[in-house]
């Protein structure tokens, strides 16, 4: 039974997302919808229970589990741990992050985080202190104390 309403949240949420893309930065003009493809996977995990090691959509998933997830629903391969994920992306600067690209954060002593950015302003990302994935504002003085870099595996 819990898997509808979490189920109807990341629909919802992803169609969200594909109707704005032309203003989102979303459309086929930038990559052929590879990035709405991204965000709509990671969308549809809104919801998932987190998991240190998850890596079952819809069951169990951590950071660089739904991150990895996402990009494979598109047809790109990633690496699977989070710091790998930042040292084989393109990086991304702050000024320029769009849609499907990757967010990157050192939360304490050898633990690395990973979100994925939806819009200008928001990530989804499984989140270990809400127990579940979830949207954050990445311009928060906790995410932006704590942000190392951003990158990407899309044009």
């Amino acid at each position: 039974m819990k898997i509808v309403p979490r189920l109807v949240v990341g629909l919802v949420l992803g169609a969200a997302v594909l109707l704005l893309g032309g203003c989102a930065g979303l459309g086929s003009s930038d990559g052929g919808g590879k990035r709405a493809e991204v965000v709509s996977a990671a969308l549809s995990q809104v919801g998932t229970p987190y998991r240190y090691g998850g890596s079952l959509p819809g069951r169990a998933l951590d950071c660089s589990g739904l991150t990895r997830y996402a990009y494979q629903r598109a047809g790109v391969s990633i690496p699977r741990m989070s710091l790998d994920q930042l040292r084989a992306a393109r990086p991304v600067r702050p000024d320029a992050l769009r849609p499907g690209d990757l967010v990157f954060f050192h939360t304490g002593p050898g633990v690395h985080h990973v979100g994925l950015m939806v819009d200008r302003d928001r990530f989804v990302h499984a989140s270990t202190s809400k127990h579940k994935v979830g949207l954050t504002r990445l311009h928060t003085p906790y995410w932006s104390a704590r942000y190392v870099g951003a990158g990407s595996y899309l044009e």
